[in-house]
């Protein structure tokens, strides 16, 4: 698909607005003509603004030229595959992305959400699931998470103390010794979700339905909540393999560790 035959909504219902009464737009990115017609044809009715790449470079272009809310990335592309083109925007970018791919296995899974995927949907899918997971990724981030830095959001419970981390829920950030630690949307909303409750078991499966709004269906589904622990000790534990922030607790989920438990551990205003 040429860069001038991109697909885009006219005026539509107010189903996909954001909180300006904005629609938010979707970059869908495939090489297959059917299925990029497909998602256009029902994302629109959906209420979204739609662009369309069928290769990773263009998808690149579109992505800077139209700054969308949200991607839709298979993972088998011409000239660059889905992967690269995530590792890219990671780079420079927090945009919710959901990975497409007819390949179902585990290990594909969970190479695309280490590189920073927030959901992956596997081929055939149905446009209504797909639906109902951009949905419920936009509810969460807000429209505008394709800039760099963090948006004013609504006040949450301030400042939570670490033992040398500090979180702030307003602007959605974690700092150590004054230097901020890169987390996504998704990342972020499950340090929330974890320390909502101090020491509470959260199970897996209500971190799966809490973040990407669905309950599992398969073994694979909850792996996805494995990864992104995972992802999370890698940028807060000082040893990840011997966590003291996130705890497993096998055979159920994870607990945060209750606040006075680690050294330096408080709230703060």
């Amino acid at each position: 698909m040429a860069l001038g035959d991109q697909h885009q909504l006219g005026e539509a219902s107010g189903a996909a607005s954001g909180p300006e009464g904005h629609r938010a737009t979707l970059l869908v990115v495939d090489d297959e003509p059917a299925v990029r017609r497909v998602l256009v044809m029902r994302l629109q009715l959906a209420g979204y603004r739609v662009v369309c790449a069928e290769d990773g470079e263009e998808a690149l272009t579109l992505f800077h030229q139209e700054q969308p809310d949200l991607v839709v990335l298979d993972v088998m592309l011409p000239k660059l595959d889905g992967f690269a083109v995530c590792r890219r925007l990671r780079a420079e970018s927090c945009v919710p992305i959901i990975f497409l791919s007819a390949l179902d296995a585990i290990a594909e899974r969970v190479a695309g959400l280490d590189l920073g995927a927030d959901d992956y949907l596997p081929k055939p899918f149905s446009p209504k699931e797909l639906e109902a997971r951009i949905a419920t990724i936009l509810r969460r981030v807000g429209r505008g998470s394709a800039a760099a830095e963090p948006r004013d959001v609504t006040p949450g419970q301030g400042v939570l103390r670490l033992g040398d981390l500090v979180v702030d829920t307003n602007r959605r950030q974690v700092t150590r010794d004054g230097e901020r630690i890169g987390l996504t949307y998704t990342e972020f909303s499950l340090l929330e979700l974890l320390f909502r409750e101090p020491g509470r078991v959260v199970p897996r499966a209500e971190i799966l339905e809490q973040l990407w709004g669905y309950p599992p269906r398969r073994a694979a589904d909850l792996r996805v909540v494995d990864v992104y622990v995972a992802r999370l000790r890698g940028k807060l534990e000082p040893d990840p393999r011997n966590p003291e922030l996130i705890l497993t607790v096998r055979g159920t989920g994870y607990a945060s560790q209750r606040v006075g438990e680690l050294p330096g551990m408080a709230s703060a205003g």
